[in-house]
């Protein structure tokens, strides 16, 4: 089915962010492991898990719309050297991509493309998902302290 152009060049444009923040948070993940913190290991690697379904599920529309899926491209990647920062680095990314789902939901509905509204939509939600869980790491990191906080992010060794 030909689909809307300026959609598929939207959707592309998403499909762009998902590819680097999964690349992104697959690094911070293994950063993460290598440093002891397995909690924040299996937290960021379980988003680059939903990062990855949603480059699916964009990659799926735009073939469905006969479009060809940009997957070659990556926006910066912003890895970060401390927790600290991957935390900051993350919810950023997600604030950014929380902006551009809106935009591409309001053009769905301009264009009136129900299915590409309705996955959108999904995304988005999964994406404020995101957003709330770096604000509660970093509201943590605030009210303990970065110390106490890394120490909540280990698992007591295997004896």
């Amino acid at each position: 089915m030909k689909g809307n152009k300026e959609l598929i060049t939207a959707l592309n444009l998403l499909l762009i962010d998902e590819l680097t923040v999964i690349n992104q948070y697959v690094v911070q993940s293994e950063m993460c492991a290598n440093w002891g913190y397995r909690k924040l290991n299996q937290d960021i690697r379980k988003q680059a898990m939903d990062e990855m379904l949603h480059a699916e599920w964009l990659i799926g529309r735009i073939i469905f719309f006969e479009g060809i899926p940009t997957v070659s491209k990556l926006n910066s990647i912003k890895v970060g050297k401390t927790v600290s920062e991957i935390i900051s680095n993350n919810d950023n990314a997600e604030l950014d991509v929380v902006g551009q789902y809106n935009d591409a939901i309001k053009l769905a509905r301009e264009v009136n493309d129900q299915g590409t509204l309705e996955l959108l939509t999904k995304i988005l939600i999964m994406e404020e998902g995101h957003v709330d869980w770096a604000e509660k790491q970093q509201a943590q990191i605030d009210q303990m302290g970065i110390e106490n906080y890394l120490v909540s992010q280990t698992e007591s060794p295997v004896i």
